[in-house]
């Protein structure tokens, strides 16, 4: 049996260049890609610690044969903060909490110890996307 192994997860913003001053700049991935074609952007980051799995900046629904009417549906649902985002893990999810927010991003949740085990805590990122960032607890 072959080993299935996460290799891109995708989020949708709405301005490739503020999405990159957060994720690279407030959380330290490094930008691997950066591609436009047909009015469209998908920028590929990543973690130094994890080379073979990719985050995708991409704009709202980029398949070219999407209705308008469906891309402004998508664009409002990300407006309201309303699509799924990601999750992070971190070795010390305080100091990432502070280093994140003393950056300017939108706080969801400061971090807490959750019952299923991982003391965590979110962000807003420029396009409305929650993101967490969760530590295993000891």
């Amino acid at each position: 049996m072959d080993d299935i192994k996460l290799s891109q997860c995708f989020i949708t913003v709405d301005d490739a260049d503020e999405a990159i001053v957060f994720y690279r700049d407030a959380l330290g991935l490094e930008v691997r890609n950066d591609v436009g074609y047909e009015g469209m952007r998908w920028v590929t980051l990543g973690s130094p610690a994890q080379p073979d799995v990719a985050v995708v900046l991409e704009t709202p629904l980029p398949d070219p044969h999407a209705s308008e009417a469906d891309r402004e549906a998508v664009k409002d649902l990300l407006a309201k903060g309303l699509l799924r985002g990601a999750i992070f893990s971190t070795e010390d999810v305080d100091a990432t909490f502070e280093r994140i927010r003393s950056a300017g991003f939108e706080v969801l949740q400061e971090p807490v110890d959750q019952h299923y085990g991982v003391r965590d805590c979110a962000f807003r990122d420029p396009a409305g996307n929650m993101i967490r960032f969760a530590q295993p607890k000891v």
